[in-house]
């Protein structure tokens, strides 16, 4: 039976969409004087020498770096708050709260929810700013020992990984013991592609835009208006005009009036629309029409 689908989702990357820097690099290397130059050095080895993937070589890193500390996931948690955020965050989706959605859509029930999948660590992100407003986070965990300490990668999300939890939102299927490939009826499916946003800031992004792509959902390459040297633009740029993975790119600005915020309540307004559109015409067609009689 067909069940109501009146949920848009947000799906956000978190470093360099969410946050000008790697999270790592940002507050857990300053935190245990770890030098970044030496450690994403030891990962690349890791990959080019020894044939790792890139997300275990970094969590392999992690825990050699830290064997002396041997830290808890809460401390790495307490860590989250003072990650930088890029203008506009996490005010945005407080203002999300108040008035994204025309009063039409709210009441029929219409909702937006806001979701991350990133190949960092997740228990970062549950300790940031961001977290009171997102409705799941997906993302690389450490397992903890007897004594509380990490002690063994517990899931590592690469990027071609990602598009897995994308089919979990899709299909509601957010408890990690639910198996995603099981097979769910396009009609009961609480959050179908077209209903949904994505945004990324580059390659490693590719195969969640194509999905999107796809099936119908919206994409956003975002990009550093900060960068000098425009690296962070020229991805976008590249994404979009050379391998036409998506079609709008934008300065990661959150704020009021800026070109993502406007891209996003166009994107949330028009698909509010469209469900609420056909809402009405699924309604119109399951009514049977009395016949009419002659006087």
């Amino acid at each position: 039976m067909a069940q109501p689908q009146n949920t848009i989702a947000i799906v956000y990357d978190y470093d360099q969409t969410l946050s000008p820097a790697y999270m790592q690099d940002d507050v857990l290397f300053p935190a245990f004087g770890i030098h970044a130059g030496k450690f994403w050095q030891r990962c690349a080895t890791l990959v080019q020498d020894e044939g790792y993937d890139n997300e275990l070589a970094y969590m392999k890193c992690l825990l050699d770096y830290l064997a002396v500390d041997r830290p808890t996931n809460a401390q790495l948690k307490s860590l989250g708050g003072k990650m930088r955020l890029y203008r506009g965050l996490p005010e945005m989706f407080e203002e999300f709260n108040e008035g994204l959605l025309a009063p039409q859509y709210a009441s029929f029930g219409i909702k937006v929810e806001h979701y991350v999948i990133t190949s960092g660590l997740k228990v970062l992100i549950e300790g940031s700013r961001l977290r009171p407003y997102l409705r799941e986070v997906f993302g690389c965990e450490f397992a903890e020992d007897a004594e509380g300490r990490i002690s063994f990668p517990k899931r590592v999300i690469s990027h071609t990984q990602k598009t897995q939890y994308l089919f979990r939102i899709n299909k509601g299927l957010l408890d990690m013991t639910q198996d995603v490939n099981d097979h769910m009826p396009q009609a009961i499916r609480p959050v179908p592609f077209p209903h949904m946003i994505y945004i990324g800031d580059g390659p490693t992004d590719v195969p969640c835009f194509t999905i999107m792509k796809k099936n119908g959902g919206q994409a956003i390459a975002v990009y550093d208006p900060d960068d000098q040297e425009r690296n962070s633009f020229r991805k976008c740029f590249n994404l979009a005009t050379h391998a036409d993975r998506v079609r709008h790119i934008a300065p990661a600005d959150y704020r009021r009036q800026s070109h993502l915020r406007l891209l996003l309540e166009e994107m949330v307004q028009e698909i509010a629309g469209r469900i609420l559109t056909d809402h009405r015409a699924a309604s119109e067609a399951g009514v049977v029409r009395a016949p009419k009689h002659s006087a």
